[in-house]
């Protein structure tokens, strides 16, 4: 407490043609973080005001065991790579909202797995603040996969069906 009156003191006291700060202050304040293991002090007087700080940077070491470890022997098959992104001719929702996959309740769907489409033929109608968007091919195609169900919310660039 006696060091935070001193620091205080020459906080307080500074030369203000210097902008009122005492450097030997500063100094101190950054001993007494070495001190006390923290990583911030603020002291506020006559609405003047010193904070110091240090950034810690933790460091994660490996056992020095598993570092020297004998690398392992390659597997007899690699295991195939897990796909990164939508799969070829996946077709994203361009927009959040509700899928539908008929034009109303007790319609066909629009399309089934195994059928043709020609590019341009609607898909599905995804529901935005009210509104009622086409969803159409991009691309002439068989219909893969179906990756929604009716009535389903979607994101943005989920994958709504693949088309082959």
């Amino acid at each position: 407490m006696n060091m935070k009156r001193t620091i205080g003191s020459r906080f307080s006291n500074g030369d203000k043609t210097k902008g009122g700060i005492d450097a030997s202050a500063i100094r101190e304040l950054a001993e007494l973080l070495d001190e006390t293991g923290l990583t911030e002090i603020e002291i506020e007087q006559s609405g003047s005001r010193i904070r110091v700080s240090r950034q810690t940077n933790a460091v994660a070491h490996a056992p020095a065991a598993a570092a020297a470890a004998a690398p392992l022997a390659a597997p007899a098959e690699a295991p195939i790579p897990a796909q990164k992104g939508p799969p070829a001719g996946a077709v994203p929702s361009p927009m959040v909202g509700t899928v539908y996959v008929a034009a109303e309740p007790g319609k066909p769907p629009f399309v089934k797995v195994g059928d043709t489409v020609k590019e341009g033929d609607t898909l599905f109608i995804v529901e935005a603040m009210k509104t009622m968007n086409p969803i159409v091919a991009p691309r002439a195609g068989t219909i893969a996969e179906i990756c929604v169900h009716d009535a389903q919310p979607v994101e943005f660039g989920q994958t709504l069906l693949v088309i082959a």
